[in-house]
């Protein structure tokens, strides 16, 4: 029974290796842009906060994304392996240039600069935060980190 967490920067492919895990093991995959999106508003934190809680209650799943301020206490406690993607910058912004052109994609290209920014600064603000609160929620968890996009696709 895995409950796995797939972190990384936007870009690294967080969603592509959650979904082929799912495929591969046949476990539940829990997206959690997909559970934000209808809530984009810090006000309906307590709503997504629900819904990160209901989603990760079974015994088995993948979670893919970060969102560690608001979902680590959730998720983290009943994790078994968190999973780093850690690629470089140049890379996660292709990835993202070429995702807005992508059919159905939440994201608008209005909203470009600011995942450029996002991503060019994640190491130093984000990655800091996410690692504390990894340790404060999930300190005996396993992580396992894939650098580069040779391991990340294998």
């Amino acid at each position: 029974m895995a409950r796995i967490v797939v972190l990384g920067c936007a870009g690294t492919g967080k969603t592509t290796v959650a979904r082929r895990l799912g495929e591969i093991t046949h476990t539940p995959v829990i997206c959690l842009d997909e559970l934000w999106q209808p809530h984009r508003d810090a006000k309906n934190i307590p709503a997504f906060r629900d819904l990160v809680e209901q989603a990760h209650a079974g015994n088995s799943w993948i979670s893919d994304g970060n969102f560690a301020q608001v979902t680590f206490d959730l998720r983290l406690p009943r994790a078994t392996l968190i999973i780093w993607l850690e690629l470089s910058r140049l890379f996660c912004i292709c990835r993202s240039l070429t995702r807005v052109a992508r059919r159905g994609e939440p994201r608008p290209i209005g909203e470009l600069p600011q995942v450029i920014s996002f991503i060019w600064n994640f190491n130093r603000v984000c990655r800091p935060r996410i690692e504390e609160l990894r340790k404060l929620h999930g300190p005996d968890v396993p992580t396992q980190r894939l650098t580069g996009k040779g391991p990340v696709e294998a």
